[in-house]
């Protein structure tokens, strides 16, 4: 059994912090982080926590299903900045909704979506009807905001999707290289009086020209594999949403899918910056609700991160 999207939700916190005001708290200017990163503005929480975001995108995405909470069969939140190492953001998104069906929490970083969706295609073949993917990111709690090459490029917010059965998932791919040096946030141990090795805060910690050496690479050529594993051509395809971590990379992974005309990638980093495992279920919220994408439309969507992990998935809408 396969499934189809039923609805999309998203929510993005206020205010909103621009590049004129990141430069105020961090040695940087509009001019530098556009042109390296091709962000103005992203979202930050000032009091929405983790799962105030998750609640509200789920809610939102329910709603464009015509679903009901008592009607989900299953709830995967995908979080590297969850409020609580336990209980997990999906268990708590489910006491907040008000459904009852088993609830659990992946960790895979920008990837987490697609991740989570390919869980997802697992129960569905096992028979789970209505299944809530959420995707939940409060990416400013682990920043370094005196680190300007990390924090001029991170934001908050999240997005969702309810799954319902269907013919929707037409091919999929993951890769792993695993390797904490290019990505890497540490998990802090200091709470422990014997433990001797040395902790770090738990930061981001990035090597932005690894970090886009493998991001190209990994877009462009997962991008092109999962497109003829699905048996199309990539003419055929409406729409790709790439993870949201760069508009260069972007556009380098755009050059070199030339058979793609440009405006079929769908970009909002300009306004919300890397939402991490939200940045897609954002932009496809979004661009449904524009009425770009339509039911029947054929879409890649495509991700990158630590790990380092990457993944592509093509649906039909």
């Amino acid at each position: 059994m396969n499934f189809s999207i039923l609805g999309t939700g998203s929510y993005l916190p206020e205010p909103v912090l621009t590049n004129d005001d990141l430069s105020k708290i961090v040695e940087t200017s509009d001019e530098w982080i556009t042109q390296r990163i091709g962000v103005k503005a992203r979202h930050i929480s000032h009091t929405d926590t983790n799962v105030d975001m998750a609640v509200k995108a789920a809610e939102a995405a329910l709603e464009s299903a015509g679903i009901k909470p008592e009607e989900l069969d299953l709830i995967i939140a995908s979080t590297i900045s969850g409020d609580t190492v336990s209980p997990g953001t999906g268990c708590m998104v489910q006491a907040r909704i008000g459904a009852s069906c088993p609830a659990f929490d992946l960790a895979a970083a920008c990837c987490g979506f697609l991740f989570a969706m390919e869980t997802a295609a697992g129960f569905a073949a096992r028979g789970f009807r209505h299944i809530l993917v959420v995707s939940s990111e409060r990416t400013s709690g682990i920043t370094d905001w005196a680190d300007r090459s990390t924090c001029c490029i991170f934001g908050d917010g999240a997005g969702a999707v309810v799954l319902g059965p269907g013919e929707g998932l037409l091919a999929s791919r993951f890769i792993t290289k695993g390797n904490d040096q290019i990505i890497n946030i540490p998990t802090n141990y200091d709470g422990s009086p014997w433990y001797r090795n040395e902790t770090k805060k738990t930061r981001i910690f990035m090597n932005g020209r690894a970090t886009y050496k493998f991001a190209v690479m990994a877009l462009s050529d997962n991008v092109r594999a999962v497109i003829e594993q699905a048996g199309l051509t990539p003419e055929e395809i409406d729409w790709v949403l790439p993870h949201q971590a760069n508009l260069r990379i972007i556009q380098e992974a755009s050059r070199r899918l030339p058979e793609i005309a440009d405006e079929k990638f769908c970009v909002n980093i300009d306004r919300c910056g890397n939402t991490s495992s939200a940045s897609i279920p954002i932009l496809l919220d979004e661009t449904v609700r524009a009425g770009k994408l339509k039911r029947g439309d054929r879409f890649v969507m495509a991700a990158f991160g630590s790990g380092l992990s990457a993944g592509a998935m093509v649906m039909r809408y």
